[in-house]
């Protein structure tokens, strides 16, 4: 179909297609492509969907297949972090792909292979029901399999590092371990996720003891479920670190101390563990410049931090005092590395250069502007929540050295661009245009209006000028 059609033409005539129509020739295209069936061009056209599903900030509808399948029963414990972390009870989306192989490769090569096969066959006739049956079956087969690997390997050292070195991630034995236990808790977690709600605002009062309730009874508390299920509860949370407020009930007390002889205790921990993955994400976003993501990233690990830090005593020399401490004094390293220079950058853009410096038509660089002015965002955002993420002294002393830039500074840019010649003019329309900016990054939109106007005012007084 592909060769048939200029390229160009196939993907305006896709782009016209509503979107249940592109999701239903994607459907129809993969179950072709499961029975053995690839129409020409079929790769391509499926690129070409998911890439403008992409781009227009949709989730184009996949069907399943064999290893996604499989994994159905992980979706709640799995999370997007680097796999050199490990998170208790949880394992790492990007380990999945190398465990699958090693299963298919290794474990049980001819059982995966049937398995995947029938399938696919099943899947490519619509035959989900069977398909399902089907799974069901080759995940308990797996699962067995994998005790009976990680028994062995207890007293089996040469295979404990074999399959270590087959399965390939850095926590290659704790990752086999979780997926089978998972798989063999998967009807008991299930069970409670349905006894959950789907959303959970607010962790508190009768919301609170129902929770604990169920984790207490007797599908709840057992050894090889309990870590799962509070991750479950985790996943239903909109704050999840209210979680520790399970811990703190349990103890029937806010003491770091009394939380860590519970049960309970793992809660905290989890909640730790993920304001690190938050931290390594938002180093990330920091280097490509995401800024919509990095505000939403500082709140998370604000409310988070805070939550510990006010319904947690962490008084004293305890290891949760000093782990949160630690990530505390990460973030600030982070954000202080962005904005601890960020007056002197804004003075470098914006000096009154003398006219020698200034060339003909010259303007400041875009790329200096947009990220000077991203970190005056991150400034403003990282200044909302300084108190709690350690940066308190630095964002004054930053907010302080602009607020007194921009109260003189600017006048010496508006009398600039009444007095420079010609010549010089788009360069001083630049200046001012960049100061604009960030002002309103900086004081609002009010601010930098009045500064839009004064420039325009400024701007007209060179004409006259120029034509004197």
């Amino acid at each position: 179909m592909a060769e048939g059609l200029p390229i160009e033409r196939l993907r305006q005539f896709l782009r016209e297609l509503k979107p249940e129509a592109r999701a239903l020739l994607a459907a129809e295209l993969e179950r072709a492509m499961m029975r053995g069936e690839e129409p020409p061009g079929a790769s391509f056209i499926l690129d070409e969907l998911r890439s403008d599903a992409r781009n227009a900030g949709r989730k184009l509808p996949r069907v399943s297949n064999p290893q996604r399948l499989f994994f159905a029963p992980l979706e709640p414990f799995l999370v997007d972090d680097s796999p050199e972390r490990k998170h208790r009870g949880r394992i790492c989306r990007a380990n999945l792909e190398p465990i699958w192989e090693w299963i298919c490769r290794d474990l049980m090569p001819q059982e995966s292979k049937t398995y995947a096969d029938q399938v696919n066959m099943l899947l490519g006739a619509n035959r989900k029901e069977g398909a399902d049956q089907l799974v069901r079956t080759f995940q308990d087969l797996v699962e067995q399999r994998l005790r009976e690997t990680l028994s062995s390997a207890k007293t089996d050292d040469k295979l404990r590092r074999r399959v270590s070195v087959q399965v390939g991630t850095p926590f290659a034995l704790e990752d086999v371990r979780e997926v089978a236990a998972i798989m063999r808790a998967r009807d008991a977690l299930a069970v409670i996720g349905t006894r959950l709600p789907l959303s959970i605002t607010n962790l508190a009062d009768e919301q609170r003891d129902h929770v604990i309730g169920l984790l207490e009874s007797p599908i709840g508390r057992h050894r090889e479920i309990f870590v799962y299920a509070l991750i479950i509860v985790m996943s239903r949370l909109v704050a999840p670190w209210q979680l520790v407020r399970l811990a703190i009930r349990a103890a029937e007390s806010d003491s770091a101390a009394r939380i860590a002889e519970t049960s309970y205790a793992v809660a905290v921990d989890i909640v730790l563990t993920d304001i690190d993955r938050m931290i390594a994400t938002l180093r990330g976003s920091l280097k490509t410049g995401n800024s919509a993501e990095v505000a939403l990233l500082l709140k998370e690990i604000h409310d988070a931090a805070r939550t510990l830090r006010t319904e947690v005593d962490l008084s004293g020399d305890t290891p949760w005092g000093r782990q949160l401490a630690a990530s505390r004094a990460e973030v600030a390293k982070l954000l202080l590395a962005e904005i601890d220079n960020l007056p002197g950058q804004v003075r470098r853009l914006l000096r009154p250069r003398p006219s020698k410096e200034v060339g003909p038509g010259a303007v400041l660089d875009p790329g200096d502007v947009a990220d000077v002015e991203a970190r005056l965002v991150l400034a403003s955002v990282s200044r909302t929540y300084a108190g709690e993420l350690a940066v308190s002294e630095a964002t004054r002393r930053v907010n302080s050295e602009l607020q007194n830039f921009f109260d003189s500074g600017t006048q010496v840019l508006l009398d600039r661009m009444r007095t420079s010649p010609l010549s010089e003019r788009s360069f001083r329309h630049s200046q001012l245009d960049a100061a604009v900016r960030f002002c309103a990054k900086l004081f609002g939109v009010e601010y930098a209006s009045t500064l839009a106007k004064a420039a325009e005012v400024a701007a007209k007084g060179e004409q006259k000028a120029a034509k004197a």
